[in-house]
């Protein structure tokens, strides 16, 4: 399908020019900025302490504590205290920030196609074969494309 087919419901596109209330912009005043992907990318690896994420990433300490101080207060992630003296954090990810774990994948995925010559790694499943992300209706088992989708208003 194109732009100019029919698909059922509203046509986003058609709306009134104006701009639009949307939980992708939500998402990227979070995670839209490359050292708190990177430093998320980190902590998914299991890499939980400051210095070590900032020698990961090559991130500045200052905007690395930056990053992770906005991905906390936006419930991302979480410290949790290892030592008391001299005082000394870890970074978890929270509920909310282990569910970013397909978006990373995916992402990933993308930059292994798109972004890199070769990729880094190989990512494979508890089988042994490598990862590939696939996404699909949860109700119909059908794969989800732009061409099987339609947006609406929510209080359509």
């Amino acid at each position: 399908m194109t732009d100019s087919d029919t698909r059922p419901g509203i046509r986003m596109a058609e709306q009134p020019l104006e701009v639009r209330p949307c939980s992708l912009a939500g998402a990227l005043d979070v995670l839209g900025e490359r050292w708190s992907l990177l430093a998320l990318r980190e902590i998914g690896y299991g890499v939980h302490r400051f210095a070590r994420i900032a020698g990961y990433t090559g991130a500045s300490r200052d905007i690395l504590a930056d990053r992770l101080r906005k991905l906390e207060a936006a419930g991302v992630i979480e410290r949790r205290l290892y030592s008391e003296h001299p005082p000394r954090h870890e970074y978890h990810f929270t509920e909310a920030g282990r569910e970013l774990f397909p978006v990373m994948l995916a992402l990933s995925q993308w930059g292994d196609k798109w972004a890199v010559d070769a990729p880094a790694l190989t990512r494979r499943h508890s089988c042994g074969q490598p990862v590939q992300v696939d996404l699909v209706c949860h109700h119909c088992g059908e794969p989800v494309t732009r061409d099987t989708i339609h947006a609406e208003p929510a209080n359509a």
